[in-house]
């Protein structure tokens, strides 16, 4: 019987072309005559071949099989689409009267259905927006007969999703300026920096995240305009001349472009057009520099395997500032397809999707985690036979999908029906990124939602997606083949005793190559740190891995796992309690408390979690030296706000920073380890 590792590997492989393809393939007979393709083909079994000829090393390079003699740059369908620019000029004379950017919110702050601008009018707001940006001297890029000679300013977006931040980004690209995302739930510190950084001149901002810039304005002298996205010019505050820098309302930069328009400055693939900074988990954010030609690149690329359509209905509500929604946008306006942004309020968001009706959502598993909970809780606390009917529908609809049968409509009918309305209905994809998704998870989404759920791998690095699933793919636990518009390589790293033959699965570094990737950060060439980590016994530690495992912690929200300073031989963790789950877990024991807090000191709770934390890292088979050995519990949640999470929608923990908000807990549990199980050191 084949394990879960060989299916997996199986998968992945049908991924990729193999010897066994029919010769009759036109693209498959190319490479017979292939020097470097025939010395490597029959050896490894893929149509992987690399520009130059290796001399030396393993041949353990892979491409995509529905582009292995090339990598793709452009739409193979549109090639003259080489720039951001390009992407929405066709999606304007393509989608002109389609439905494209949808809101519910209404000028005077109130909720409603949702409102729509069609691709005609935000072509239109684009135009616009960016000849208001020159007509108020924010310098474009210097053009000569549609050649970019110069670089234009670099322009601000301080404000969360909404069709606004859209807008100014195609105004960005259509006037060769660089567009930089600013994460508004970053603090003032790192807006700062960001902003002298990249020198930006313009800002846009919403009325909430004015007063923040207006309190630093005089530490940020490159900023000359800023935009007051839902601003009344009445209400706006009238600066000093001497601050240099002028406040205006969105409405009256529109209407002045309107009435000043200024021809197009296309930029060029290779100009840049946004510098992306990531959050920070080790310090200072770093801006990521990508081209116009990265981001094509990647959307053309991913898009051969997962197909949008003018007819589907897209949710906007993960950051625009994450280069994961950025590259949504992007493939969105390339198809036509119609984006509803949500409130502004995560806790909001089902009511937002019932009134959208979405067929493609995509997230990440901290929120696929937590409907994953909130349904599993809602079976288990119904009983009897809602709780047997659901296990038998659930099991019975797994199986036929697993069999690649269809499942009986009879299960949706009496069961699942009802889940997906959560949803709106009309989900056809599900996708997940930024960090892994368990298998667990993901079955759970294909059965519960009947759609395809689909998971990827990439970083901002290489413009978003460097592997990903394709539509009919139903095997859980990998992240696919790789993106047809990049090559990946495992490379061996001797120290941690990675090599690309282990097995059941090959490790090593992944190395990505092709037009995707980044050309550097922005004014910092230094490498930067990774979260890997030494034990004392040499043992190498990614602690984001167990983490991502222990997610399913039914008692915990959320958990940090700190892998000491290699002079630990063993994790410990932080686990955030859901306190309904842990109350109710302790009225079942029996258990008396007067807090809170008392409950999560209570050796009888401690154990009965880091026992769960023990099950849960069997069933994901980690190593013994990745099993947590102690356990705090604490009822405060990791936040933004206590600054132990990056303000991403991941929201990954901010390590240096948790390590000193935990650190009397830490030390506390190592001293606790010492007393009860002596360590290698201590018989030394």
């Amino acid at each position: 019987m084949d394990t879960s590792a060989q299916r997996r590997l199986r998968a992945i492989q049908n991924h990729l072309t193999s010897t066994t393809t029919s010769a009759g393939n036109d693209e498959q007979s190319l490479l017979r005559p292939n020097n470097t393709a025939g010395e490597y083909f029959s050896e490894q079994g893929y149509s992987v071949v690399l520009p130059e000829k290796l001399q030396t090393g393993k041949w353990n390079v892979y491409r995509s099989a529905r582009s292995p003699l090339k990598l793709v740059g452009r739409f193979p369908d549109h090639p003259e689409i080489g720039t951001l620019h390009d992407n929405f000029v066709h999606s304007v004379e393509t989608f002109r009267d389609y439905k494209y950017l949808g809101t519910r919110i209404r000028v005077d702050g109130s909720v409603g259905e949702y409102k729509w601008m069609t691709y005609g009018e935000a072509g239109t707001a684009r135009s616009e927006i960016g000849s208001g940006l020159v007509y108020r001297g924010i310098p474009k890029a210097s053009c000569f007969y549609w050649l970019v000679l110069q670089q234009g300013a670099s322009v601000g977006l301080y404000f969360i999703n909404r069709p606004e931040w859209v807008i100014v980004d195609h105004a960005c690209s259509a006037y060769s300026y660089t567009s930089v995302p600013l994460y508004d739930t970053l603090g003032p510190d790192a807006v700062k920096y960001i902003v002298n950084h990249a020198v930006v001149q313009a800002i846009f901002c919403v009325p909430e995240t004015l007063s923040i810039l207006l309190s630093f304005l005089s530490e940020i002298p490159s900023v000359r305009l800023i935009v007051v996205v839902g601003g009344i010019d009445e209400h706006l505050p009238s600066l000093p001349s001497t601050t240099g820098v002028e406040v205006l309302s969105y409405s009256k930069l529109l209407g002045e472009g309107r009435s000043s328009s200024q021809p197009f400055c296309p930029p060029k693939p290779d100009d840049v057009a946004t510098i992306c900074y990531t959050s920070g988990t080790t310090g200072t954010p770093k801006g990521a520099v990508l081209s116009h030609g990265n981001l094509i690149a990647d959307v053309a690329g991913s898009s051969l395997a997962v197909k949008f359509h003018s007819s589907d209905v897209f949710i906007s509500y993960l950051p625009l500032a994450h280069i994961y929604e950025r590259a949504n946008q992007v493939t969105c306006a390339h198809y036509g397809v119609a984006v509803g942004f949500y409130q502004g309020d995560n806790l909001k968001l089902m009511d937002d999707m019932a009134a959208l009706r979405p067929t493609i959502f995509c997230s990440v598993p901290r929120l696929y985690n937590r409907i994953y909970s909130g349904i599993m809780n809602a079976v288990k606390t119904s009983g009897g036979l809602r709780e047997r009917l659901f296990n038998a529908a659930y099991n019975a609809k797994k199986q036929a999908i697993l069999n690649g049968k269809n499942p009986s409509p009879m299960w949706d009918r009496l069961v699942f029906n009802k889940i997906k309305g959560k949803l709106g209905g009309r989900v056809r994809l599900m996708a997940s990124g930024a960090s892994p998704l368990s298998p667990d998870v993901m079955d759970f989404l294909r059965v519960c939602f009947g759609c395809h759920v689909l998971e990827g791998y990439g970083m901002t690095e290489t413009s978003c997606v460097i592997t990903s699933m394709e539509e009919g793919d139903n095997l859980s636990g990998h992240v696919g083949s790789p993106n047809p518009a990049c090559e990946v390589k495992l490379v061996d790293v001797p120290e941690m005793n990675y090599t690309s033959e282990d097995r059941p699965y090959p490790r090593g570094e992944i190395c990505v190559r092709g037009p995707i990737v980044f050309s550097g950060y922005h004014k910092d060439e230094v490498q930067t740190k990774k979260n890997i980590f030494k034990l004392a016994q040499g043992e190498y530690i990614a602690p984001e891995k167990v983490e991502n495992v222990y997610a399913k912690c039914k008692f915990g929200a959320q958990c940090f796992v700190y892998v000491g300073d290699s002079f630990n031989s063993s994790l410990v963790a932080v686990v955030s309690v859901d306190p309904d789950v842990l109350k109710a877990w302790a009225a079942n024991e029996g258990i008396k408390y007067n807090d809170l807090e008392e409950l999560c000191s209570d050796p009888r709770t401690r154990a009965a979690v880091l026992a769960d934390l023990d099950a849960l890292g069997r069933e994901a088979q980690l190593r013994g030296f990745e099993f947590a050995k102690a356990v705090t519990l604490v009822h405060e949640p990791f936040a933004m706000e206590n600054g132990l999470l990056t303000p991403t929608f991941k929201a990954s923990i901010k390590r240096p920073q948790a390590k000193a908000y935990f650190a009397k807990a830490i030390a506390d549990m190592y001293a606790e380890l010492s007393t009860s199980d002596p360590s290698p050191q201590k018989l030394l």
